[in-house]
């Protein structure tokens, strides 16, 4: 009996511990501002929710009857959220509510986007919303890479239930500040109602919630899933939906009677099963009539409180969702929500008003769920697994054009356990992997160690995937890859998935370099001491083109030399064929001699230099791209600062995309790759400023560029004259010369030669006649100036002043 008493003592107080009461009352410690005017904001759906920031976990926002924001999880007394009286909505209902990047709140109220600094306590309006909407729809990344901070960005807002393909949607890539409408053309092709348009960057795809004849059924945007879509899946209400964080691809659809989860960001709908113990009990846990009053969720966790004081609670896996029902739940009332303040940690959130000082109390309870299921009376099978880690956790990895990478995770089980590792990507599509498991040694109790490996790369180099399977092989995206346990129990509560974020992209590491082993400078023909100077040079106003206006060169141009960005000019001889050898960087470690193709262009304009191929030697099936059909093609309305790289580059050995051959002898301008094309440079000395662009689609997803000069000597200076035309002079004189050698002789013989040449004899003895009469005088004229100059008293004549 004794026994019986103690057991049940322990029961009571493991129910007790589960959950700690405590009222968070701290008057107007909340902030020394004025309460705002304005009329108090509420939420329009019957249930509550706690909308937590992903990124910054204290940062959260209440929506119920009242709205409140916090910045500190609740630990201090609130007035509810004042909505300003300004923006004249009548009585402001919200019926959406999203964290965007940095303190941006975006809100839907009546039908409206607002835009709510939490730090400055500012309301504005989102511009570009011209019709009514509903809701609004994001995924938080946080990680402050280049594509997580776009990734965030990326916002829908819609009116859900409107009729399609006529409804109007709105996207915005700026945080919510601004929006614009998406292209009619995408939603041609949809008929019913929208249930929502969501970006679902776990799969690099838009997908599109449609309902028709009480079905609901995701579509997809982008290939190759544009041409197929998910399994339908029956639709009564309006249902909320949830796209957890982490870009794994779970999502939650909920209503007051319904409740569906996806593994796969809706491709398959998937019901939540109910289990007691060892055993499931149903198979669709909204078989049971239940009405939901609030939904929690993390990463990977999923509560449910319903209204006739039920709470569930589970985990959400890629290969089914199981929940089981707490015993003895925490007192709460209608204005009561729920949400996880971390793993296994399940919060009771209840506002209490305080007249006294016109602000709002909180009632918390947190429920510890390890300690929960610990109870015997539930029949939960111990965890299977006691250690799952891995370095690879909460990073963020980058998959390059043709890369690799090798992860790994530690896996110990239980004694005379056997647990199944489950290896999954949520981008099969982008992403594929291989994956090995050994043992490698035993634990000091004995517990056999094991090493799971996996290596990744991208699905195309795999060559095992159907070409309408694999996304297009040019376009950067992103797969979260996660190692769980396929048969983990129910109490591994704190032993969470391993998860990690792998980035199909631009490795921003990796730059490019011309290499520059003889110099201008090395060999002495410039000085790097003047270069540093302000040095400029000039360019001939024949030699170039102004690259601000298609009109001819007015003038010579003075280019000031940047020595600090392009160091000291390459050397290259004007007559021998050039190319630049190119030095691939990663991390600041030289990976290869780069064999991609890329193309030049002298940024100052100089036009003196050609090509060795044409598209005919060059083996073109298609006319070549070049730099004046690409500059055509940006006149056209194409933006101006768009170069000519990897993203609007058409190979012309590949016929399938280009243009007929018609003009088979003009230059092929592309340099690398198969062919052996190199630089010719004209008849000019001085220095080239080159900008250099890696156009190949399949090298790399960065837009690899680098900016080099190169300095032109040995060319002979121009001649004045066609060298044709002086090679004829040259022949005619040497001819008439030959011809007065022969001609001349023989008519002095003749009578009319003699008569010549006795002219040409008085001719000349008359000249030298004269010559010497000026020479003499000349003499004369000298000596009688010298004989006065001696005459004179005082010498030379003194000047007169």
């Amino acid at each position: 009996m004794l026994l019986l008493m103690l057991a049940a003592v322990a029961s009571v107080s493991r129910a007790q511990q589960a959950c700690q009461h405590h009222m968070v009352r701290t008057g107007k410690l909340f902030g020394s501002r004025p309460l705002a005017s304005g009329d108090k904001l509420s939420y329009a759906s019957v249930s509550t929710h706690v909308l937590r920031n992903f990124c910054q976990s204290n940062i959260a926002l209440y929506l119920g009857r009242h709205i409140f924001m916090t910045m500190d999880n609740f630990e201090n007394s609130l007035p509810p959220l004042i909505f300003p009286k300004n923006f004249s909505v009548g009585i402001p209902s919200v019926t959406s509510a999203f964290f965007a990047p940095g303190s941006i709140i975006l809100f839907v109220v009546n039908r409206r986007v607002y835009i709510y600094n939490y730090l400055t306590d500012k309301w504005s309006n989102a511009q570009g919303v011209k019709t009514p909407v509903s809701h609004i729809s994001g995924d938080s990344c946080c990680f402050s890479n280049r594509f997580c901070v776009e990734l965030a960005k990326s916002i829908f807002v819609y009116l859900r239930g409107d009729v399609l393909p006529g409804t109007k949607i709105y996207f915005s890539d700026n945080g919510g500040f601004s929006f614009q409408d998406l292209d009619r053309n995408s939603l041609n092709s949809f008929t019913g109602t929208l249930g929502g348009i969501f970006y679902f960057h776990s799969i690099s795809q838009v997908g599109i919630l449609v309902v028709e004849g009480g079905l609901g059924t995701f579509h997809y945007l982008e290939h190759p899933l544009n041409h197929s879509a998910g399994i339908p899946f029956t639709y009564n209400e309006p249902l909320d939906v949830i796209i957890k964080p982490g870009q794994r691809g779970f999502l939650i659809l909920y209503g007051q009677s319904s409740l569906l989860v996806s593994p796969n960001a809706g491709q398959i709908m998937q019901t939540v099963e109910l289990w007691e113990g060892k055993r499931r009990l149903l198979s669709d846990i909204s078989s049971t009539g239940f009405a939901i009053h609030s939904v929690a969720s993390n990463i990977f966790e999923l509560a449910v409180l319903t209204r006739n004081n039920n709470l569930y609670y589970g985990s959400q896996s890629y290969l089914q969702t199981p929940v089981i029902q707490l015993p003895n739940p925490p007192h709460w009332n209608d204005q009561t929500s729920i949400s996880f303040t971390d793993t296994g940690m399940l919060e009771f959130l209840t506002p209490a008003y305080n007249p006294k000082l016109l602000v709002f109390d909180f009632e918390k309870c947190t429920v510890n769920v390890q300690a929960v299921l610990m109870d015997p009376k539930l029949e939960i099978e111990p965890c299977n697994v006691e250690v799952m880690e891995s370095t690879m956790v909460n990073k963020v990895f980058t998959i390059d054009m043709n890369t690799k990478l090798d992860l790994s995770a530690l896996i110990i089980p239980r004694r005379r356990k056997t647990p199944i590792p489950l290896v999954m990507v949520s981008n099969p599509h982008s992403l594929g992997f291989e994956a090995f498991i050994s043992e490698f040694g035993n634990t000091l109790d004995g517990n056999i160690k094991h090493k799971l490996e996996i290596k990744l790369q991208q699905q195309h180099h795999w060559k095992n995937a159907d070409h309408n399977f694999t996304s297009s092989i040019k376009q950067h995206s992103i797969s979260s890859l996660t190692v769980d346990i396929a048969d983990k129990t129910m109490a591994c509560v704190d032993l969470k998935p391993l998860t990690t974020l792998i980035s199909i992209g631009c490795d921003q590491t990796k730059k490019i370099i011309v290499q520059n082993k003889i110099s201008a400078c090395s060999m002495g023909i410039l000085d790097p001491v003047v270069l540093q100077k302000n040095y400029t040079y000039t360019i001939e106003k024949e030699a170039y083109k102004p690259v601000s206006h298609k009109a001819e060169a007015q003038g010579n141009l003075h280019v000031y030399y940047q020595y600090k960005d392009l160091g000291c000019p390459r050397l290259v001889y004007y007559d021998k064929p050039w190319k630049p050898v190119v030095e691939l960087w990663k991390d600041g470690v030289l990976e290869e001699i780069m064999n991609a193709e890329y193309v030049l262009r002298e940024i100052n304009g100089i036009i003196t230099y050609s090509y060795s191929l044409t598209a005919a030697t060059a083996n073109c099936r298609s006319q070549p791209q070049n730099w004046s059909t690409v500059q055509a093609e940006l006149d056209k309305g194409a933006d101006r600062t768009t170069l000519w790289n990897r993203e609007n580059y058409v190979s012309c050995h590949d016929d399938k995309d280009g243009k007929p051959l018609l003009w088979p002898e003009v230059e092929y301008q592309v340099l690398g790759g198969r062919t052996d094309n190199k630089v010719i440079f004209g008849q000019r000395n001085g220095i080239y400023t080159f900008f250099l662009s890696v156009v190949d689609p399949y090298y790399s997803y960065c837009s690899l560029n680098t900016v080099f000069s190169v300095y032109v000597y040995g060319a002979l200076p121009m001649v004045m004259f066609p060298p044709v035309l002086s090679i004829v002079v040259l022949v005619v004189t040497m001819l008439l010369s030959i011809w007065l050698a022969y001609a001349i002789p023989k008519e002095l013989n003749t009578e009319k030669g003699q008569r010549c040449k006795n002219f040409c004899s008085w001719l000349f003895l008359s000249c030298l006649k004269i010559c010497n009469c000026f020479w003499l005088w000349g003499r004369l004229r000298r000596c009688l100036r010298s004989r006065k100059v001696k005459d004179q008293p005082g010498g030379l004549p003194s000047q007169v002043h």
